[in-house]
Order: structure tokens, then sequence, then C-alpha cells
């Protein structure tokens, strides 16, 4: 069983807390980190492109369009909250524990995706 890594607000929006390691040789989901989602990204944190490599990451891992998510807090930082609209809730949990034990979910080259 995985601890919750998100929070839900009022309207019922899904708010995934992330623990962000950009640069990293590849593009996953690690596991957990103080109650919140660990994710590698390959892209550097330069110029806003590992906070989109995390938002593809997000999209990726949920089957969602990236027109359903917004990066609420954490632009420069490691720490992130990803807004997620649209979701049911335990789709979100089944997908965040699938992907949490494969360790390897996410895009890029090499990388498994989580059965569905």
């Amino acid at each position: 069983m995985v601890p919750e890594t998100f929070d839900i607000t009022a309207e019922g929006d899904v708010v995934l807390r992330l623990h962000v390691q950009p640069g990293a040789g590849r593009t996953a989901v690690m596991g957990t980190f103080n109650e919140a989602l660990k994710v590698r990204v390959a892209a550097p944190p330069q110029g806003g492109r590992a906070n989109d490599a995390v938002l593809a990451l997000v999209a990726d891992l949920l089957g969602v369009k990236p027109t359903q998510l917004e990066l609420t807090s954490g632009a420069s930082g490691r720490d992130k909250r990803v807004k997620v609209t649209g979701v049911e809730v335990d789709d979100v949990r089944r997908l965040i524990e699938s992907a949490v034990d494969t360790g390897n979910a996410g895009a890029g080259p090499g990388v498994q995706r989580p059965v569905r």
C-alpha cells in the first residue's frame, strides 16, 4: 500500500504532491518521499524544461490531456503541486500504486509503462 501522495480539492480535483529530481538519466516514477510521489525527469531545470517534463510524465501516468494539468506551486523548486481535473480519485490511486510498484513508469526511452 502506497501512502497518499495527493490531496482532493473542494471541487473534486486531485492535487499531486511531487518531489522532483531534474537532470536524471531517465524520466520515471521512483516511489514516494515524505508523503510525495518521487519522480525523476531527464530534462534540466533551466527554462522550465523540467516542469514541462513533469507535466508530461503526470499526463502519461494518469492518461489525461495536458490541458487537464496545472502546476500550482513549486515552479522553481523540487517540491511541486500539480492539479489534475476530470479524474476519478480511485483511478489516480490505482495508477500511482501501479507506477510505484513497477518503479519505472513514465515516458522515456527504455522505460516500461505499467499495465492499466
